[in-house]
């Protein structure tokens, strides 16, 4: 039987912008418990809300799933994917898809790059925390001696990557480019690492003209 956390987000699905009377009527609860429930589900990233103009009165809320909700249901975008990587490294050179990967990380960080430009470095791995969180990794960092080390706890391209671990340099190219030098990976899931680990030295880092 599913829960309720899981119906209302069901509902969502087929019904968006549904409002907390229409969502407790289709889940068979009272409002009140679908306020709660909402309230937690906007915490947690997988619902919005908005005002709705509706007759005559104060607006009121109505709910959608956000992209993270709608992932949250069983999808075919791997398979999908997965076959769109295979026809595009059948019909280019390896080169050609190497630029595609990089150029689309580049452009992805290089707002958060300058954004970082003349931030102090721990604010500088925060602002690359922050962008690889938005993207759907799991990331925390660590400064051990004279290394900083950037763990992605979790991946979001780990099951593409299997196949296609050309996508394993869109991460390093981000961190890269928003901290304009460099970085090692020195550990990757792919190879049977717990996680995939990027290591760079602070010193080169400080020394980094802004």
């Amino acid at each position: 039987m599913k829960s309720t956390r899981d119906r209302i987000l069901q509902t969502l699905l087929y019904q968006p912008r549904t409002s907390i009377t229409e969502l407790a009527k289709a889940v068979g609860i009272n409002a009140i418990s679908v306020r709660h429930h909402l309230a937690n589900l906007e915490a947690d990233g997988l619902v919005t809300a908005e005002e709705e103009r509706h007759g005559v009165g104060r607006p009121r809320l109505v709910y959608n799933l956000t992209e993270k909700g709608i992932e949250h249901f069983p999808t075919r975008y791997l398979r999908l994917t997965n076959r769109l990587l295979e026809q595009i490294k059948e019909s280019l050179p390896k080169q050609t898809v190497d630029n595609l990967f990089s150029g689309m990380a580049s452009d992805l960080a290089s707002q958060y790059a300058l954004k970082a430009k003349s931030l102090p470095l721990d604010k500088k791995l925060d602002t690359v925390k922050e962008l690889l969180t938005q993207e759907g990794f799991s990331v925390e960092w660590e400064k051990q001696g004279d290394r900083y080390l950037i763990h992605e706890v979790s991946c979001p391209y780990y099951h593409i990557g299997q196949k296609h671990p050309e996508v394993c340099s869109v991460d390093q190219i981000l961190i890269s480019t928003i901290l304009s030098i460099p970085v090692e990976q020195v550990t990757c899931v792919l190879h049977g690492d717990q996680h995939c680990t990027y290591a760079l030295s602070g010193s080169s880092l400080e020394e980094k003209p802004t």
